[in-house]
């Protein structure tokens, strides 16, 4: 789980504007939070309120938080305690915020019974109520005339990301109701953005600089089913509220700039194979993060799963004959309850044959309020984390092999860090990694004093040898 404190380069400090109150801000979770983080802040940037990088150094402190495992809640209530004791004014955001204690109200409020206000996630509207009514903006009429940053009005908002990469969230919640998970309980039904609104945010922060957009959601694929797909217009053009329209139009937005975008949480429902023909013509990264969390059917039936799981061996066939340089990231799940050996086995099979390139495991965790926990058989813990540990070796002996692969090839890299302008080297990514969960290409110093290398720019490289995760690369 990412922890991100808020530093929102660009304003005006309160020294500069006087009185302007000022809010700490901590965002913990996955990209979704984050997102929700950013528009939480530019909204609040809009109104005239300043950020703090520390809790001391605020006049109250907002903690975005996550409530969806065992380990994300307790970080989440350690944060609440650092607030508190730091500062003690804290407005407390996110899933954490919508999960109830063992008596029946607010988690949060029965560990930190100090703080100012609880919000479910999604919630800015209440969050900023919760603002206006313990930090009130004083009214000053020089420093109300003061436009606000670009960020705040450009239709993009604050990105607390780099600024060469951004997160764009095409929809809230969920439809599916799979056992292990809460998400539903937490962030409610699936909800589609607007085709107009996300395309508009994608090309103002193609504007702005951004290189890759990764776009994210609970389920990428089932975007505008809520919508009944209906029709929008946009810079004067018909476009439908569906992936294949909105994966267009953002891979001709991005065309324009030289950009790159990314899709996660794609779950793999027959439609997506729509999208594969954009990635083999280079309109879109040749990456798609599809969470199929198991291959057994019985498995899968038992986790509540969509999607036609013992189909998927043949549908990432289907994808690879027609792009055949399509990246494949997941996450699977061992030791789930009633998983018998057999089961376990299956699932190192399907990874095996699949060919994943980069992969994730969770060894099985109860989650409160999950329907799985009800189910008959549970997998003993230690059998748990020793399959999580078989599946990992599995696994890493595959992306090993696939990364083997591209020894020799000339890569687009986007750079990430490039200490001194990279005379020493820099560290960026290809396609086929995306940021903080995949892994790197390591570059090289250049061979030349004269050669730069920037962070938030692309350069070519080819690979010339693989540590671990990474690829290492010298610069062409």
């Amino acid at each position: 789980m990412s922890k991100v404190i808020a530093r929102v380069d660009g304003h005006p400090t309160a020294t500069a504007v006087g009185a302007a109150p000022r809010v700490g801000f901590v965002s913990l979770g996955c990209p979704k939070a984050l997102t929700d983080s950013e528009l939480i802040l530019t909204r609040l940037a809009a109104e005239g309120y300043r950020t703090s990088k520390t809790f001391e150094g605020a006049d109250l402190v907002i903690v975005n938080t996550c409530g969806f495992i065992d380990d994300a809640v307790r970080e989440s209530l350690d944060t609440i305690g650092e607030a508190l004791a730091a500062n003690g004014r804290v407005i407390v955001t996110g899933c954490l915020g919508a999960k109830a204690g063992a008596g029946g109200g607010s988690l949060v409020r029965e560990v930190h019974p100090a703080v100012l206000a609880v919000t479910g996630p999604h919630a800015t509207d209440e969050v900023l109520d919760a603002v206006h009514a313990h930090l009130p903006r004083p009214h000053d009429p020089f420093t109300d005339l003061v436009p606000p940053p670009r960020e705040v009005t450009d239709g993009a908002g604050i990105k607390l990301t780099p600024r060469h990469y951004a997160y764009l969230k095409i929809s809230e919640g969920c439809n599916h109701r799979c056992t292990f998970c809460i998400i539903p309980s937490l962030r409610g039904d699936l909800v589609s953005r607007p085709i107009g609104e996300v395309l508009s945010e994608a090309r103002a922060l193609f504007e702005r600089g951004v290189r890759e957009l990764l776009v994210i959601s609970q389920d990428t694929s089932a975007y505008g089913v809520d919508a009944k797909y209906r029709t929008a217009f946009w810079d004067g053009r018909p476009l439908r509220t569906r992936l294949l329209d909105l994966v267009t139009a953002l891979g001709d937005l991005a065309a324009r700039h030289g950009a790159w975008v990314r899709l996660h949480y794609v779950y793999p429902y027959p439609h997506v194979d729509e999208i594969l023909p954009l990635m083999a013509e280079g309109r879109v990264l040749p990456y798609l993060d599809v969470p199929f969390q198991h291959s057994h059917p019985d498995v899968l039936r038992r986790m509540r799963r969509p999607a036609s799981g013992e189909r998927n061996l043949e549908r990432l066939a289907h994808w690879r004959a027609i792009c055949p340089q399509l990246v494949v990231r997941s996450t699977f799940i061992a030791g789930f309850p009633g998983e018998t050996e057999a089961e376990f086995e299956h699932l190192l099979d399907f990874v095996r044959e699949a060919g994943i390139d980069r992969v994730g495991c969770f060894a099985y965790s109860p989650v409160d309020g999950a329907a799985a926990n009800t189910l008959p058989d549970p997998v003993p813990a230690e059998v748990r984390e020793e399959r999580r540990a078989r599946f990992m070796a599995v696994a890493e002996q595959v992306s090993a092999d696939r990364l083997r692969r591209r020894i020799g090839q000339t890569l687009q890299v986007l750079v990430d860090a490039a200490p001194n302008r990279g005379r020493q080297g820099a560290v960026g990514r290809s396609y086929a990694d995306a940021p903080e969960i995949d892994g790197v290409v390591r570059l090289l110093p250049p061979d030349r004093a004269s050669r730069v290398i920037r962070a938030g720019e692309f350069c070519r490289a080819r690979v010339v040898d693989t540590d671990g995760h990474d690829l290492i690369a010298a610069l062409v």
